[in-house]
């Protein structure tokens, strides 16, 4: 057997083997996510949900300097572990921390000038609400500053690829936060929105405290000193400053349409999006704990020169998302009103459609992100993130043009999903050149058995749905066929017969070891 071989072999256990500890730790935190936002829904009212989702939203509005800083550190982080330059490690994770920490100080400065005024002066908040919306808006500042701090942290563990740690600090994340809704409903006296947002606080300093020790007990790059590389410095600030652009553009049309939607019809309708957003992030968990399993090897094998290898893991990568993505999202398209009523006493005006157009155009991003991987292994994404992050940052002036045309409070999702359409085109064509992947053989690989999968397994369940009668029986039956429909639709028609058998194999291997 060769070195290659040998390589892509190991590679590939490596990638299923974190991708299966993502996802043991995804399940059991998704199950305790989903139950304690339903509680905290409940407990805080529909009002005060909407309220803290668009303060919140309004700093993660200043968060864009970090999301660009992100791809950046991950980038430099796994292309220098692919070259097993140690000394190089430790200067890109000094120079990143440097950087995090002025983006810090830029976020709580735009927090309490802009942020403050719009939060004052543009959001529909009721006037006996705006006092605790102030307090909201201050722990959501902190919350994000330690956030921001503790990404040099996850970014190391990412490209050392030890996914074990992140499964034991969600778990202690989401146990945490199960405690605060243990104490939204026995602590009565204080106001709960309140306490909220300042218990969260509490719980991401703790979280930052355990990534830190972690990484200073387990890589050495991670040891802070007093390290200034000028060129580093600037040749990371120049990667991020494209990144910028395409990052601006995704805060603009997550957050922004969210504050958007806050000018226009108020804080009910921020909550209805806040708990589509719940469920749409709890499916898209599946696909970026695979990604997050298979990107570092995506730039570690751009930065060992194994292309073909590259090439394929992000045709696999961009199929196996969307086939597990179909699969898990098909039932909710389905049946979304019967599952969110359910999982919730009350289920706010504009969830159903909010959430059924969220889903879908999560689906399209998600499929991209290899894409974006392999592009971003290059270094070279000027041409990338203009393009792309220009025809997403389309969205919300289009957006607020259609609402006031008088357009429902769905259309800006309608309008976002239209628009990532034309930006996966876009993506596509550009990275086609920075990583001189195959247009046809793309095609071929993902596009076609994509399409095929999302025909033939909606068949089934439609025909169901429109011949039975909607009856509790009836949307239990058809959620059965929708999992069964996308599953043996995926299986047959998404997989080529060497990752059948793959599938195949895994199974029958987990099998033998757990039930013999």
């Amino acid at each position: 057997m060769s070195k290659t071989m040998s390589d892509s072999i190991q590679n590939n256990k490596r990638i299923a083997k974190n991708a299966t500890m993502l996802y043991v730790r995804m399940l059991f935190t998704m199950v305790i996510s989903l139950y304690t936002s339903r509680v905290v829904l409940d407990t805080l009212g529909i009002e005060d949900y909407g309220i803290y989702n668009v303060v919140g939203g309004i700093v993660a509005l200043f968060s864009f300097l970090n999301s660009a800083m992100a791809t950046s550190t991950q980038r430099y982080l796994t292309f220098e572990l692919g070259r097993n330059n140690k000394q190089r490690l430790n200067e890109v994770f000094l120079t990143s921390f440097t950087i995090y920490v002025i983006v810090s100080i830029i976020v709580v400065i735009l927090g309490e000038t802009l942020g403050l005024w719009l939060l004052l002066e543009k959001m529909i908040i009721p006037d006996n609400r705006m006092n605790a919306a102030i307090w909201v808006y201050q722990f959501s500042i902190l919350t994000t500053v330690i956030s921001i701090m503790s990404y040099p942290y996850n970014a190391v563990i990412i490209a050392h690829e030890r996914m074990s740690a992140f499964a034991y600090v969600s778990i202690i994340e989401v146990v945490l936060k199960l405690l605060i809704v243990y104490l939204l409903l026995t602590l009565s006296h204080i106001d709960k929105l309140i306490l909220y947002a300042a218990l969260l606080v509490c719980v991401q300093i703790l979280v930052c405290l355990c990534y830190r020790i972690y990484c200073s007990k387990h890589f050495s790059e991670t040891k802070l000193r007093m390290f200034v590389n000028k060129s580093l410095f600037q040749e990371m600030l120049g990667f991020t400053g494209w990144n910028l652009w395409g990052n601006v553009a995704a805060i603009l049309f997550t957050h922004g349409l969210n504050i958007l939607l806050n000018m226009f019809f108020g804080p009910v309708v921020n909550a209805a999006r806040g708990i589509a957003v719940q469920v749409q992030t709890a499916i898209a968990q599946f696909a970026s704990n695979f990604q997050m399993a298979l990107n570092p090897q995506i730039t570690k094998t751009y930065a060992t020169k194994r292309y073909e290898e590259m090439h394929l893991l992000i045709y696999r990568g961009s199929k196996f998302t969307f086939c597990l993505l179909f699969i898990l999202s098909l039932p909710i398209l389905f049946e979304t009103y019967f599952i969110l009523d359910l999982w919730l006493k009350v289920v706010p005006d504009y969830a159903v459609v909010f959430l059924r157009l969220m889903i879908i155009t999560m689906v399209i991003d998600s499929t991209a992100g290899p894409l974006m991987v392999g592009a971003a292994a290059t270094g070279n994404v000027r041409v990338y993130q203009s393009a792309v992050g220009g025809v997403l940052l389309l969205i919300l002036p289009i957006s607020y043009i259609v609402l006031r045309l008088g357009a429902a409070a769905w259309s800006v999702f309608l309008v976002h999903l239209c628009v990532c359409c034309i930006a996966y085109i876009v993506r596509l064509l550009i990275v086609r050149k920075l990583i001189d992947i195959n247009l046809r053989e793309f095609i071929d690989q993902v596009c076609k058995p994509n399409l095929i999968v999302a025909v033939c397994g909606i068949i089934l369940p439609l025909l169901i749905k429109v011949v039975l009668p909607a009856e509790m029986w009836i949307s239990l039956f058809i959620i059965l066929v929708c999992v069964i429909s996308s599953g043996f639709s995926s299986f047959y028609f998404g997989l080529n017969s060497h990752e059948r058998k793959v599938v195949v194999d895994k199974v029958l291997s987990f099998k033998q070891r757990f039930f013999n």
